[in-house]
């Protein structure tokens, strides 16, 4: 027990410095990270050429009405402002939470499979190459790396934690665990799933809404 003690008394400040630390570098990086692929990405859309005539139509039908050259200039100005907001960390959930729905009807309209028998099939689709199941990998992890910056901000080397600093609102982010905060994360969740799987995002979707209305009934009033 006393090795164990001496262990943990080892441990503990650490695990605080890494955590102190947590705040600001990886948020960074990730966000950095992002950037670079986003922006390039909306970049080269801007000094390309438009190729979204052969493919408007598996864009997600609330697009379809839309015609290439807005859809294009949507996607890449989308894909070039927000990327920036992330580098400097402004708005940054806003951003990343508009960057999920655009990788999510990229992934729509290019990368997912054109038809599929069940999960094992639609599961090889998970892959960089197309080879006849889709490529949805690479934007899947996009939106993975996306989420935590929907979640937990920028992190402290951003511009939203210094105007939250100058404004004196407090310099940690604050967290209120209560079911207002489930049903806004199944909210997030309901965004990118409406296009693939309509019955289970509206399922989740309704779901959040019960829960988010429902916050004040469960939650003794102060």
């Amino acid at each position: 027990m006393k090795a164990i003690q001496s262990l943990q008394n080892i441990w503990h400040p650490v695990k605080s410095r890494l955590n102190a630390a947590g705040h600001w570098l990886p948020p960074f990086f990730l966000r950095a990270l992002l950037f670079w692929e986003f922006y390039g990405a909306g970049v080269g859309k801007l000094n390309g050429e438009n190729w979204f005539d052969s493919i408007q139509q598996n864009f997600p039908p609330i697009f379809r009405s839309l015609d290439s050259n807005t859809l294009w200039l949507m996607a890449a100005w989308g894909e070039t402002v927000f990327a920036l907001l992330l580098l400097v960390g402004l708005f940054t959930r806003f951003a990343a939470m508009s960057l999920i729905v655009i990788t999510a009807v990229a992934v729509y309209a290019v990368h997912w499979p054109e038809a599929y028998d069940g999960l094992s099939q639609l599961w090889q689709g998970y892959a960089i190459s197309n080879d006849g199941y889709g490529n949805f990998k690479l934007p899947l992890i996009f939106i993975v790396m996306l989420l935590p910056l929907v979640f937990s901000g920028a992190g402290k080397l951003s511009l939203d934690y210094m105007f939250t600093y100058l404004a004196g609102t407090g310099t940690r982010p604050s967290q209120q665990s209560d079911f207002i905060s489930k049903g806004l994360g199944l909210l997030v969740f309901t965004l990118p799933l409406m296009f693939f799987f309509p019955v289970l995002a509206l399922i989740l979707g309704l779901l959040g809404i019960l829960l988010i209305l429902g916050n004040g009934f469960i939650t003794p009033q102060e």
